[in-house]
């Protein structure tokens, strides 16, 4: 995992934690839930984005420089 890959997770992590800490405290709210979800694809996404496979580099003739 990249660096803004982790420091997403840990975001989404500390969203959860912070969530949760609400709703038992002051009851539940659907948009915190709803934010945390959306929040949750965000991550996983850019986790599988980060964890595909790298393209191949270009091949050039020999001494061409650029």
């Amino acid at each position: 995992m990249s660096g803004p890959t982790k420091t997403m997770t840990a975001l989404t992590c500390a969203a959860l934690v912070l969530t949760t800490a609400y709703t038992v405290a002051l009851g539940s709210s659907g948009w915190l839930w709803f934010g945390l979800v959306v929040l949750l694809v965000a991550t996983i996404g850019m986790a599988a984005a980060d964890s595909s496979v790298p393209p191949s580099p270009e091949s050039r003739p020999p001494g061409t420089t650029s």
